[in-house]
């Protein structure tokens, strides 16, 4: 159960991690952040996923570098588009606060995180966006009983 009083979805036998799914317009910035924070923080012990319904050609420069700054590389990530099928293999899906709509599956719980668009913006700003996910990700992972590294 996550803090909230919402039941997660129970893991099937061959699913021994829980699985988060991180959604935003064009995949480029606030998800990649979230995915970013929570593969360098779980240490592998969380299956994540990030996507977008028109995502960008490629990652936000500004967000790359604000990662670079704590130790995580995203120089490698590219957009992805949002499936069904990402949707419903995760046990949490978080919108950015974007108005992207996931389709709702049975099991999966929503949430979704108002954050600032770091798209267009200078290093200042997206590093206050990536230190409140950094804290968003980290209540997250306590929710899901995960220690952080």
């Amino acid at each position: 159960m996550s803090g909230d009083g919402v039941m997660l979805g129970p893991m099937s036998p061959e699913q021994t991690r829980p699985s988060v799914l991180f959604v935003c317009v064009h995949n480029a910035g606030r998800s990649q952040m979230a995915a970013g924070f929570v593969r360098s923080l779980s240490g592998g012990a969380v299956e994540v996923r990030s996507a977008g319904s028109m995502p960008a050609d490629r990652i936000n420069p500004v967000a790359v570098e604000a990662m670079r700054e704590v130790g995580i590389d995203l120089s490698g990530e590219q957009p992805k588009v949002l499936t069904p099928d990402a949707v419903e293999a995760s046990d949490v899906a978080i919108t950015m606060g974007c108005g992207d709509v996931c389709p709702v599956f049975p099991g999966t719980r929503y949430e979704d995180w108002a954050l600032a668009d770091p798209a267009g913006q200078g290093i200042e700003p997206v590093r206050v966006i990536r230190d409140e996910i950094r804290g968003r990700v980290l209540a997250l992972l306590s929710e899901l009983g995960v220690p952080p590294v």
